[in-house]
């Protein structure tokens, strides 16, 4: 992203630019930001929502650029083992004000750097302390600046119900990062959390939600929901783990989605682990949520809850081999939760199957027109009776995990046209 700080400390003169460079490096590590799904309307003042996001930047891996990142503060009471603002760490400490978040927020967005703002912090001098900044901060947003862009709030854990009830009013999401995926992790890595105080307001959010869209209320309460976040190898939980609490958490409090975060060693500890988590963890994680949001799996049939997923293959493949007795499916006949099932056939794909045989007997040749992955899904399908698969589940096993380390295997670019289809839909 390109270097603003010297210029804004000229024009903006009521937040100095080492504050500036210290509460944006500090928010880096959460990824639970993305913006989508809002539909807030512009009641007269500056920005847009959208109801389909307000992110258009992208970096060459996929990750949105054009949100505010920042932390209202990054002097920490707490001293979570693996953050950058923890209480035992020696680093730059700085805290901002509402009305300078604001006043950037407004010039950033009047320059055109951003759409919108994903506001954090730290917990400084006590969490209902810092909700009440953020809610001071987001109501002056809307309220005095008359910003009505897209506005993620990250949740203090511990605060006042009543604080999170008002943030909620402003807010377009909020997001409870519960950051480790068991209580005893929580309690070695993070002794100042616990579930309870991460899982309450997220389930208090998500009653009042519902309520306020029963009673038809006039103006918003998130109507981009919620969010959480969860740090990948920072601790001994299993993916089988993970994936099942990511599938209650879908269930007891409506969430958006779950983002998972390799963990990285930013901080040296004894209780730590000292090298990085591999990326393709985090990305099979990914592929399994994905399956678990849009293409009926459950959690018990992805894996056992004391197993890693398999980093040479996708989860739906790898499901797919456990499970060959099921296969092939006649693509002419096969309903559509069987379709969705077949490894390279995804959710658009399943559909266009299903509207073109009803006009036509469909052939290889018609699915490849249909960008169904063929080197996938031919193990597991025929069309009109034909058969072009591999015969047994070690060869199958060796195809596909050949594919994945092929020449043309890389990380997804929304700057490929082929990968950036499969990046904006999660199609696997």
């Amino acid at each position: 992203m390109f270097d603003f700080f010297a210029e804004t400390c000229y024009t903006v003169a009521m937040i100095a630019e080492e504050t500036l460079r210290i509460l944006t490096e500090s928010a880096k590590y959460d990824v639970s930001c993305s913006s989508s799904g809002s539909g807030r309307r512009n009641a007269g003042g500056i920005g847009n929502g959208m109801p389909d996001g307000c992110c258009h930047s992208f970096t060459p891996d996929g990750r949105c650029v054009s949100l505010l990142k920042i932390l209202l503060s990054n002097d920490c009471v707490f001293d979570c083992k693996y953050c950058m603002s923890r209480r035992s760490v020696d680093v730059p400490r700085a805290t901002a004000t509402p009305e300078e978040i604001c006043e950037l927020t407004v010039d950033f967005y009047k320059r055109n750097y951003i759409e919108g703002l994903f506001l954090s912090s730290a917990v400084h001098v006590s969490p209902d302390a810092t909700m009440e900044q953020l809610v001071r901060t987001v109501r002056l947003l809307r309220t005095k600046y008359r910003f009505f862009g897209y506005v993620h709030v990250k949740g203090i854990p511990k605060a006042d119900p009543l604080l999170v009830t008002e943030a909620a009013k402003y807010a377009d999401r909020m997001s409870y990062n519960l950051e480790l995926p068991s209580e005893s992790s929580l309690k070695l890595l993070a002794p100042q959390k616990d579930k309870a105080s991460l899982l309450a307001p997220m389930k208090q959010l998500q009653r009042e939600r519902a309520v306020f869209r029963a009673e038809k209320r006039r103006g918003s309460l998130l109507p981009a929901g919620q969010t959480t976040q969860m740090i990948v190898g920072a601790s001994p939980e299993r993916d089988g783990h993970i994936l099942r609490l990511a599938e209650r958490l879908y269930r007891a409090t409506g969430l958006k989605r779950v983002y998972f975060s390799s963990y990285t060693p930013v901080v040296q500890d004894g209780l730590l682990p000292c090298v990085q988590s591999p990326a393709i963890r985090e990305h099979r994680l990914y592929q399994a949520d994905w399956l678990l949001r849009f293409y009926g799996f459950d959690a018990d049939e992805l894996l056992p809850a004391e197993e890693d997923l398999p980093p040479d293959i996708d989860p739906k493949c790898a499901w797919a081999l456990r499970n060959l007795h099921l296969f092939p499916v006649e693509v002419n006949r096969a309903p559509l939760e069987t379709l969705l099932r077949v490894p390279g056939i995804g959710a658009r794909s399943a559909q266009n199957i299903l509207s073109a045989r009803r006009y036509t007997a469909l052939s290889f040749e018609h699915l490849k027109k249909m960008r169904v992955v063929l080197k996938r899904a031919r193990h597991f399908i025929t069309a009109n009776g034909k058969f072009y698969g591999a015969g047994d589940m070690r060869t199958v096993r060796g195809l596909l995990a050949a594919g994945e380390c092929a020449a043309g295997a890389r990380q997804l670019s929304l700057f490929d046209a082929e990968a950036a289809l499969t990046a904006r839909t999660g199609e696997v």
